[in-house]
């Protein structure tokens, strides 16, 4: 009688998935929760777009009269106690400005009239106190598009270190009250990811301040910090 053997090797591939399946443990039930925590923090920098346009016959004549106007401005700037480091040119335009003439003949053919440049400056003031007289300097000087304000914090991290704290607890709050709505018990955290929401930028326009009054009221109000967190608990 001839008997068959099967190779070592392929022998041992063989046995091994069972080895493995029977090495398997089911993983524990698990849920997962949302948590949201919120910080509010007063503001300590506020962040200003100020834009100067001239217009002339020529562009050279415009960019000079720009050139002239900005850098008054940038002096009262420094002058109100703005450092160098915060204050950025954030860009030049020179366009030409065309007229269309409704002539007899029906005929419009566009006719250059002047050229306009517009130079825009960014300026970070850290001492928001100061902010309404900063813009208000700046208008009268020749500032006349832009103005648009935002207020926030230079280092938030405090208030966002606060609003994780406030957002784990609202999620293990959460997850003990479906656990016990369900008859189980929470046991350890598995897994957190959070997300950081920073505020939106409170947009105002120069256009609609009195340059020829005080100096500009301001309410720089709170920045709210917001975080959302998803943290997964086994259950017992």
């Amino acid at each position: 009688m001839t008997r068959a053997f099967l190779p070592l090797a392929l022998a041992a591939a063989v046995a091994m998935p069972a080895i493995a399946g029977a090495a398997e443990t089911p993983l524990p039930p698990r849920i997962i929760v949302s948590g949201e925590g919120e910080a509010s923090v007063a503001p300590d920098l506020a962040l200003l777009s100020l834009s100067v346009m001239r217009e002339a016959k020529t562009a050279r004549e415009a960019l000079n009269a720009n050139n002239d106007a900005m850098a008054a401005v940038i002096a009262a700037m420094k002058a109100a106690g703005v450092s160098e480091r915060d204050l950025q040119t954030a860009g030049i335009q020179i366009n030409p400005r065309y007229n269309y003439p409704n002539k007899p003949d029906g005929n419009q053919e566009a006719e250059l009239v002047a050229y306009q440049v517009t130079n825009t400056l960014s300026v970070r003031v850290r001492d928001i106190a100061k902010t309404g007289e900063i813009l208000d300097k700046a208008v009268s000087l020749g500032v006349n598009q832009g103005g648009g304000i935002s207020f926030t914090n230079e280092d938030p991290a405090a208030a966002i270190t606060e609003a994780r704290k406030k957002a784990v607890a609202d999620a293990i709050a959460k997850a003990k009250t479906l656990a016990e709505a369900a008859g189980v018990s929470v046991g350890k955290v598995v897994e957190i990811t959070d997300q950081n929401y920073a505020p939106p930028p409170m947009p105002m326009n120069a256009k609609a301040y009195d340059a020829a009054g005080a100096a500009v009221p301001m309410q720089a109000g709170e920045n709210a910090y917001k975080v959302v967190v998803n943290v997964t608990f086994e259950l017992k």
